[in-house]
């Protein structure tokens, strides 16, 4: 199992972060009339497989939902993840 991280939103420099183990993890974004583009998602090498990732993916996905803004997932782990979660279908730009 995971283990749960401490996600912040920063809305100034349009991320998602959390500080694991002394390291900043991170989703970016850019917002463009109404849709959110995700466009890096980005773990430590040595933090990679615990599932922190996903975690800041679906807290920016909670996000964009909450502000009712639509995602375009320019970064590949993120459109990986709306892929293999259909509960996220809906936010995708048609």
């Amino acid at each position: 199992m995971a283990e749960i991280v401490h996600v912040t939103h920063n809305p100034q420099t349009q991320r998602f972060e959390a500080l694991v183990d002394g390291l900043r993890c991170e989703a970016d974004y850019q917002l463009t009339g109404g849709v959110m583009w995700m466009t890096h998602t980005g773990v430590p090498r040595e933090l990679e497989g615990r599932g922190i990732a996903a975690q800041l993916v679906v807290a920016a996905l909670a996000w964009a939902r909450s502000q009712g803004m639509k995602v375009k997932p320019s970064c590949s782990y993120v459109a990986a993840y709306m892929r293999r979660h259909p509960e996220t279908q809906d936010l995708l730009v048609g």
